[in-house]
């Protein structure tokens, strides 16, 4: 793998430095867990918006709840109410 040099302000370096030793992490090693972290997030969006348009489809709930016998009750567990 070939090294990368990136140009970025004192101030930005230093926060970077500050928040990779508190993590006990290299600032090699933090970045690539934050760059691995921001793409699941990217992930995560694009899954919640599909969910969503899918979820506006008319009927798609009634269908699911036909297919697949509706959510499931979890057994012995009574919704939370508020006091």
């Amino acid at each position: 793998m070939v090294d990368t040099s990136v140009k970025i302000g004192d101030v930005t370096r230093d926060k970077l430095k500050a928040v990779a030793d508190g993590a006990g992490m290299s600032m090699k090693g933090y970045l690539a867990r934050v760059a691995s972290e921001k793409e699941h997030e990217q992930a995560l969006e694009t899954a919640t918006a599909a969910f969503r348009r899918v979820l506006g489809v008319p009927g798609i709930l009634d269908r699911f709840d036909a297919d697949f016998g509706g959510v499931p009750r979890a057994a012995g567990r009574q919704t939370p109410r508020a006091a």
